[in-house]
């Protein structure tokens, strides 16, 4: 069953080729603790084509992994702070692989320059869990009666007997 609590991670790291693994098992374990199993190779494989390629073209290492997970759909976003990797140019090949493989992806620039690269997944569930909980219906074991009516000349009486007089 899959949970349908928001989730939010975020990991920051210097890419190396040791590091791409680590990621990927640190990843693996929040989206294992999240109950999304069927989500850990898709997401996993993305983040190490983005890792790998920022490894190979950028020069500034730095990056920041950011999952989100609303109950339908898991977002991955990986940013880099390199101005001068260009991501229609050195990460064709990666994003390719990465829009074959995911249901939606794109390409944005943050306020402080740096470019992000996200992808997203559905969960595949057979079973569908409400956001947000029903509230129970009402039942009653006996039927109660509906009130007499009451004459209603004795509500429309004047209260002064003056004004009754006008």
């Amino acid at each position: 069953m899959k949970t349908a609590v928001p989730c939010y991670y975020h990991l920051d790291v210097e890419v190396s080729p040791e590091r791409v693994g680590q990621v990927s098992r640190i990843l693996a374990a929040h989206l294992r603790h999240w109950d999304l199993e069927n989500l850990v190779d898709p997401v996993c494989r993305g983040t190490e084509l983005l890792l790998r390629a920022i490894d190979e073209h950028a020069t500034d290492k730095r990056t920041s992994i950011e999952m989100w997970w609303n109950g339908q759909h898991l977002i991955t976003a990986v940013g880099e702070d390199d101005r001068d990797l260009r991501p229609d140019q050195d990460l064709r090949g990666c994003l390719t692989q990465i829009a074959a493989t995911s249901d939606g992806w794109g390409c944005c620039a943050s306020d402080t320059g740096s470019k992000i690269i996200w992808f997203s997944r559905r969960a595949r569930s057979g079973e569908r869990v409400p956001l947000v909980p029903t509230a129970p219906a009402p039942s009653l074991r006996h039927v109660r009666q509906v009130p007499r009516e009451m004459p209603v000349a004795a509500l429309a009486a004047p209260a002064d007997p003056v004004e009754a007089a006008r």
